[in-house]
């Protein structure tokens, strides 16, 4: 099936590249963009179709965020975080996807899941108050999904909890000026005694369990998919994107380079910047190839009825944090070659090579603890973990 939208896209890639030096000055994106990638089908990619979403393979929505990365690392990063939200949110209970989506199905969300909110159960629902950082595209979002914790009455956390809570409950704190993917305004959420009914409350365990209230509503494939799959693949694709992109531009650039120290002649029939081409498109390769391989797999099976083995969820999760290990030796090859040219700023090079990097440090692109846990079950082991 052809990506429809992957061909939209394909046609405001050159105005998103234009803009992402002053995406990257300002530290947000405009709203002419979120604008055109919502017309373009972006953020309902993952959304049920009841609610007019395309409820797409994952794989094609991966595709679209690689080729938005290349132009624009900040805008491919929020598109994919801002664009998984609706498949989250179709777990919930139905009346939270009503509150969301009865009125505009266009209505996007953010998210911050660090389980740092405090919920305290009041009659009817819970109080929340809470501080979280890191909300990517918060400014351009009318709800939020934000981590949070049940406390017992010894303050004392008994549950943790993904909370849905719109715009009307929280403060924005401008506070993301920073190195890397300088555009996406990942900033802070403050929420103080805010009332949360509990149909927008979902918990955590039921989400590892790939379990969900919503899927009785919405029983496609999609919504049978680990979140630790979906949402973790959603942070290490802007970084394969935005380095595959780079290449290109790095080729172009570099082919047609003459070298005027090191005896001169042409940079292209240099046999290390050969060496070093070669091993960054291998990387960005095998990134590509594992990470579309495995959700791909998933989604068959999902398709077919069948039960998603723990062994392909652990791999899943080894090859996603790989890839943006990848992504980053891939980078930083680049970068090194490219010369002095590649230091003055707005040099595509140097964005990439922050955008990259600032991407890495995502917990969920941490790779230590998620290859640990797939080499606990390859010894036999006992692996449990939200994130698989």
């Amino acid at each position: 099936m052809v990506n429809k939208v992957l061909s939209t896209v394909r046609d405001l890639l050159p105005k998103i590249a234009a803009r992402a030096q002053k995406v990257d000055d300002s530290r947000k994106i405009s709203e002419r963009t979120i604008r055109e990638l919502s017309e373009a089908g972006v953020f309902s990619m993952l959304a049920p179709k009841r609610y007019g979403g395309a409820e797409s393979d994952p794989v094609h929505f991966y595709e679209v965020i690689r080729a938005i990365s290349a132009a624009c690392g900040s805008t491919g990063w929020v598109a994919s975080v801002v664009g998984v939200h609706p498949w989250h949110l179709a777990l919930f209970d139905d009346r939270a996807q009503d509150d969301v989506w009865g009125e505009d199905q266009t209505t996007l969300i953010s998210s911050a899941y660090a389980p740092v909110g405090r919920l305290t159960a009041v009659d009817g629902g819970y109080e929340l108050s809470g501080q979280w950082g890191f909300s990517s595209g918060c400014d351009h979002a009318s709800w939020a999904l934000l981590g949070a914790m049940v406390v017992g009455v010894d303050g004392r956390p008994v549950d943790f909890m993904t909370v849905l809570v719109p715009r009307t409950d929280y403060e924005i704190r401008d506070v993301w000026d920073v190195v890397g993917m300088r555009g996406t305004a990942s900033n802070e959420i403050v929420v103080k005694n805010a009332f949360v009914p509990e149909h927008r409350l979902k918990r955590n365990y039921e989400t590892a369990q790939l379990s969900g209230p919503g899927q009785a509503v919405n029983p496609g494939p999609l919504y049978k998919l680990p979140f630790g799959s979906i949402f973790t693949s959603t942070v290490a694709a802007p970084c394969v994107g935005i380095v595959a992109g780079c290449y290109e531009g790095y080729l172009d650039v570099m082919r047609e380079r003459v070298r005027l120290s090191l005896g001169g002649g042409r940079f292209s029939e240099d046999q290390f910047a050969q060496v070093a081409v070669a091993r960054a498109s291998s990387e960005i390769d095998a990134a590509i190839l594992q990470m579309d391989r495995n959700i791909r797999e998933m989604y068959e099976l999902a398709v077919a009825g069948q039960e998603l083995p723990l062994s392909m969820r652990l791999r899943a999760r080894r090859d996603q944090v790989r890839a943006t290990e990848r992504s980053v030796e891939a980078i930083d090859m680049l970068f090194k070659t490219a010369g002095g040219n590649s230091l003055s700023r707005g040099n595509p090079i140097e964005r990439a090579w922050r955008d990259v990097h600032a991407g890495s440090v995502h917990v969920a692109n941490e790779p230590e603890r998620a290859l640990a846990l797939y080499g606990r079950a390859a010894f036999g082991l006992p692996v449990e973990d939200n994130l698989i």
